[in-house]
């Protein structure tokens, strides 16, 4: 792929983009596409050595907890790992998701118990809303119709998505939906995999530096 300078679309070489979006999406292929242009480093979901995905899937209500606690850990480890290398990450999933999405969907739906997520919550609120925590530059959005989402869900082919009922997915598609439009601690920048398709054109690439540069040199004033 080709490479790019950051710094000539206005992004600073020392830059923490988080990518977001629901599962299926193709948030791990514009993180890794995002960071090759640049030369970016990489902080990727731990899915392969996740103990508790799997289980979770096969039992919501067992295994929840266990493994919002598991990706809470995870991503706060990642968050340090960012911070000590003095930045240049793009990261796969930011740390927000969990609490305000993922362990608020098990909650509301009975699968978490309410002292389960009322700890869950307290210790999130104990790493995070501190003024010490170092938040991303910027937050890019990658959003889609529901109808694309079940399709790559699909083409995945993940035996533990597949096999989920399609109600859960719709809950969490506008979970995620609700969330980015009141999200609020880092830019944010909106794409649909529509109109930037990373994968077959890859100048979309470009044409998504181009606005994340403008949206970093607007809040650098």
């Amino acid at each position: 792929m080709k490479k790019y300078n950051p710094e000539q679309y206005g992004i600073p070489k020392a830059a923490t983009i988080a990518i977001a979006g629901t599962v299926g999406v193709g948030k791990s292929t514009l993180t890794n596409a995002l960071a090759d242009a640049l030369d970016f480093k990489t902080s990727l979901e731990n899915v392969e050595n996740n103990p508790y995905l799997e289980k979770y899937y096969d039992d919501f209500e067992r295994w929840a907890f266990h493994l919002q606690i598991f990706f809470l850990a995870e991503r706060f480890k990642e968050q340090k790992r960012i911070f000590q290398y003095g930045g240049g990450f793009i990261q796969d999933r930011s740390i927000y998701e969990d609490v305000d999405i993922f362990a608020k969907l098990n909650f509301d739906n009975g699968k978490m118990s309410a002292e389960d997520y009322a700890t869950y919550r307290s210790l999130f609120e104990a790493m995070v809303m501190t003024p010490f925590f170092p938040h991303p530059d910027l937050l890019i959005y990658v959003e889609s119709d529901f109808e694309e989402v079940l399709r790559r869900i699909q083409m995945r082919g993940r035996s533990m998505e597949v096999h989920t009922d399609e109600s859960y997915w719709r809950d969490l598609y506008d979970r995620y939906e609700y969330w980015i439009n009141n999200f609020n601690f880092s830019p944010v920048l909106r794409i649909n995999v529509k109109d930037y398709d990373i994968v077959n054109n890859p100048h979309s690439v470009e044409l998504i530096l181009e606005r994340a540069g403008k949206i970093l040199q607007q809040t650098q004033k």
